[in-house]
């Protein structure tokens, strides 16, 4: 996620999140979403892998995978 990264400040994506208009929807993904985030979010989802080619022995794609 952008913010983990430095990329974004987590401040100003929860103010954003919060001063939305109405029928707005932001969707942010990635990994390691600040706190601050979930708190304000309206739905949040963890995926988890059940079965991966990776897990198999077949390497990670450029550009997909990494």
């Amino acid at each position: 996620m952008a913010a983990h990264l430095g990329l974004v400040e987590v401040d100003e994506l929860v103010e954003l999140v919060r001063t939305r208009p109405a029928g707005v929807e932001i969707v942010c993904t990635g990994r390691s979403a600040p706190p601050a985030l979930l708190e304000v979010a309206d739905l949040i989802t963890e995926m988890t892998s059940v079965r991966h080619y990776y897990d198999a022995g077949v390497a990670a794609r450029a550009g997909i995978e990494r």
